[in-house]
C-alpha cells in the first residue's frame, strides 16, 4: 500500500500582468500529472508567485514547459522537500 504525500512547489514566474494570465498559467499547470491545486499571487509586471500542490514529483523541465506554453517565463523553483 502506497501513501501519497502532498508536496508544495513554489514557482517564480515573470510576465504575468492580469487575471487572464493567471488563468492561462493555472490551466497549463493543472494539466501536469499529479497536480491537485494551483494558486497564483499576481505581481503585475514583476515576478509572480505560483504555488503548486502535487502528490507526485514534478521536474523543473515539465514545470518550465507548462509555464512557457502559457506564454510566460519560469525564473525560479523552490520545493518543500
Amino acid at each position: 500500500m502506497s501513501t501519497e504525500i502532498d508536496r508544495t512547489v513554489e514557482l517564480s514566474v515573470d510576465g504575468m500582468t492580469c487575471g487572464h494570465c493567471v488563468m492561462s498559467v493555472t490551466e497549463e499547470l493543472k494539466e501536469l500529472p499529479g497536480v491537485k491545486n494551483v494558486e497564483v499571487i499576481l505581481n503585475s509586471g514583476g515576478t509572480s508567485k505560483v504555488t503548486v500542490l502535487t502528490d507526485t514529483p514534478l521536474d523543473d523541465a515539465a514545470l518550465g514547459d507548462a509555464v512557457s506554453e502559457a506564454g510566460f517565463t519560469l525564473v525560479g523553483v523552490s520545493r518543500d522537500f
